[in-house]
């Protein structure tokens, strides 16, 4: 049975203001559900321990799919999100994949976490997957090996987009903007050709989806890690 940790955040407003935010539910919801099988062992994790925020904008009738609204309506799937532990009772050394899903609280609270950065060096260490999307591919920035350079330099990389980020209208409550902070990083980043659309990475064992569009995508991307079909 291969073992999954799922980080999710634990930050529910925009810094310095009233703003909700938290975690877009359907990043994680159609990355779970893919993997929701007797051959995976699923455990999620948020940053502080306890309830997990979710994004209000992410349950809008406009945005909630089916299947997420069908997990969001899941008494016992929800519960795991109200009584999360923290990543700090995590034990990396266990797991063959970490993802982190995102939701613009991410931002505030996965770029400085070093529970974060000493579980993503572990799971790639031993021959695990990284693997992240949208806003969650914050939490590889500031990954540094023992050598101190950056996890993420010189790896083929996606990400929330500053073109999406100004399309959602966020770009003034976010502490910085994501794809830039990629590329100060020496990533080498992409992303697809039109907002908004599925678009995943894969370089080696580190696979990054592009937007609340890509979850599926990462998953399958993974899984095929996980079959040898990508060595």
């Amino acid at each position: 049975m291969k073992k999954i940790m799922i980080v999710n955040t634990s930050v529910d407003y925009y810094e310095g203001t009233r703003k909700p935010t938290g975690l877009w539910l359907g990043e994680l919801v159609h990355f779970y559900d893919y993997f929701n099988t007797e051959d995976y062992q699923i455990d999620l994790f948020n940053i502080n321990g306890g309830e997990t925020p979710i994004d209000p904008v992410s349950l809008n009738p406009l945005m909630l799919d089916n299947l997420t609204k069908s997990y969001y309506n899941d008494h016992t799937f929800m519960e795991k999100l109200k009584n999360s532990p923290s990543i700090s009772e995590a034990n990396p050394e266990v797991y063959d994949v970490i993802y982190f899903t995102g939701g613009h609280g991410v931002m505030f609270d996965f770029p400085h976490n070093t529970y974060i950065q000493d579980a993503v060096n572990e799971v790639y260490r031993h021959g695990g997957v990284v693997a992240a999307v949208c806003h969650g591919i914050a939490a590889l920035l500031n990954v540094k090996d023992e050598n101190g350079r950056y996890f993420i330099d010189r790896k083929q990389i996606t990400g929330f987009s500053n073109a999406e980020e100004i399309l959602a209208n966020r770009k003034r409550l976010v502490p910085f903007m994501l794809e830039s902070e990629l590329k100060i990083r020496d990533a080498k980043y992409s992303k697809a050709k039109v907002p908004f659309r599925p678009y995943v990475q894969v370089d080696n064992r580190l696979v990054t989806g592009q937007n609340p569009q890509s979850p599926k995508q990462v998953a399958q991307a993974v899984a095929r890690i996980l079959s040898g079909e990508v060595k």
